[in-house]
């Protein structure tokens, strides 16, 4: 399947952050894209109008995120969705999932989110279609978004994490990649540079000339001690590309995410 072109190219979760810009990606290299979300009509997680949707498709890039970051609840979520999404891509004939998750999710136990994303890749691989697996570091919008869930009024509560940030674009862009390659394999991407995501959050705030402090507050329990010591970052194994986050933040796509 490695550089083949007009290819069918169905992303779940299509109209989110990484998953807008895999499906601009693809269009770029010639594909035809399908977006999965309840917005053109597909329920993944009850898998209402998927098989339909799927009609054609040659590979599906998962790059849905859960509602919620409490463990039980996107445990359910994922369990569900990769299950509808190998059932479905197998009767409509797919030949690929390629499925988005996070670089040092098993260097974190007792995480519920993390725990959650190791459940969703264990319950994608267990289906019959081959599956790649792209593991990536928090993106550079992450403080964007965290700020735009936690501010109250003058002040956002920030959690103090070492990352190696990565744009949501190269994520898209590395997503489409694999889409094409030879399936198979577990890859991880990260940004070139390893920040404070609460130190990111400051940066974004004075760029934009915000009237906003941020308070940075640590994760608690041993796993928020991994993530202080470095468990995100990257390994020897892992492919690194950027921008920078100074480089991002220069960019429109830093403005895409209002806070």
């Amino acid at each position: 399947m490695a550089g083949l072109v007009g290819m069918k190219v169905a992303i779940a979760g299509g109209t989110g952050v990484v998953g807008s810009y895999a499906a601009d990606a693809a269009e770029y290299e010639g594909h035809d894209v399908v977006v999965l979300s309840r917005r053109t009509g597909v329920d993944i997680r009850t898998g209402e109008g998927l098989t339909a949707a799927l009609d054609g498709v040659d590979v599906i890039v998962d790059a849905l995120n859960a509602a919620s970051i409490k463990g039980s609840v996107a445990k359910a979520f994922f369990a569900a969705t990769s299950r509808n999404l190998q059932d479905a891509g197998s009767r409509a004939g797919v030949r690929h999932i390629v499925t988005l998750s996070i670089v040092g999710i098993d260097r974190v136990p007792g995480y519920g989110y993390y725990t959650a994303k190791l459940a969703q890749e264990a319950a994608v691989s267990q289906g019959p279609l081959p599956v790649t697996i792209l593991r990536a570091t928090q993106f550079h919008e992450f403080p964007a978004q965290i700020m735009q869930v936690t501010h109250r009024g003058p002040i956002a509560l920030v959690p103090h994490i070492k990352s190696q940030p990565v744009a949501a674009r190269t994520v898209g862009d590395h997503l489409i990649r694999l889409a094409t390659a030879q399936p198979g394999g577990t890859h991880e991407l990260a940004g070139p540079e390893v920040h404070d995501i609460a130190d990111l959050a400051k940066r974004i705030v004075a760029y934009r000339g915000l009237s906003l402090k941020v308070v940075s507050v640590p994760v608690p329990g041993k796993a928020g001690r991994k993530m202080r010591s470095g468990a995100l970052l990257a390994t020897e194994a892992t492919t690194i590309d950027g921008p920078t986050f100074a480089e991002w933040l220069a960019t429109d796509d830093a403005k895409r995410i209002a806070i």
